[in-house]
């Protein structure tokens, strides 16, 4: 009942059904999702939304990353505290992430580039991110120089004045028809990022769509979606195989 005003964006064409191509791991003090190509020095770090690091539609764009070329992997960016479930309670949520800041992931990404440095022989060095992932994104973009490329989907740092101090090439992937992150806002991050920033980025506005459609919605759920979604999952790619 308590989720009837607010329907749980994940809510349409979920591939909750999928298995993962990879395996889990320890790294240092929490695990993570690795899928890997046969042999590559380039990786890519994928950040979960609010559902989790083992989500499978997240796991699904790691496979599609890995098959692409790069040593994909997953990390649970919460440490073991629990995602959110479509089942919560939506009045709860404010205090819910207050608990799971995603501009505080230092320790987590310093040891999962630890780990692909040292354990996956990783030179080259990606990050996407869904929602939460996305702001989280964001942040190591101006935190990590090693990081020559970000995406950021759907997600947005808001009351603060830092974020244009982009440190590599990242590109900011939005749906017209977001319920979470109004177009006014982003319209603000291209002001501020057309003023200030120092390194190439892409601000682009999916027409139609609504949050999570890269790595929510299936392909051929809706025949007026499926060519945006495909969009959307292709310029992240380009992005990671022009930068990184």
């Amino acid at each position: 009942m308590a989720n009837e005003l607010r329907p749980c964006p994940c809510g349409i064409g979920d591939r909750f059904d999928y298995e993962g191509c990879g395996q889990e791991v320890q790294v240092e003090h929490i695990k993570a999702y690795v899928c890997k190509p046969a042999s590559t020095d380039k990786a890519v770090i994928v950040i979960h939304d609010i559902f989790g690091w083992q989500l499978p539609n997240t796991r699904y764009m790691a496979d599609m990353l890995a098959a692409n070329g790069y040593i994909a992997t997953c990390p649970d960016f919460f440490a073991g505290k629990k995602p959110w479930k479509p089942s919560d309670d939506w009045s709860k949520f404010d205090d819910w992430l207050k608990t799971r800041d995603a501009r505080k992931i230092n320790k987590e990404a310093d040891a999962v580039l630890k780990y692909l440095k040292e354990q996956c022989g990783a030179k080259k060095l990606g990050v996407v991110g869904f929602c939460w992932g996305g702001v989280a994104v964001h942040h190591l973009m101006m935190t990590y120089p090693e990081l020559k490329a970000g995406v950021s989907l759907y997600g947005l740092i808001k009351d603060s004045d830092d974020i244009s101090n982009l440190l590599n090439p990242t590109f900011f992937i939005f749906a017209e028809k977001d319920d979470f992150i109004p177009l006014h806002q982003v319209t603000l991050l291209e002001q501020k990022l057309k003023k200030n920033c120092k390194v190439d980025y892409e601000v682009k506005i999916y027409p139609g769509q609504t949050h999570g459609f890269v790595h929510r919605k299936r392909e051929d759920i809706n025949p007026q979606d499926k060519p945006y979604i495909e969009e959307g999952r292709k310029d992240m790619i380009n992005w990671l195989n022009k930068y990184v």
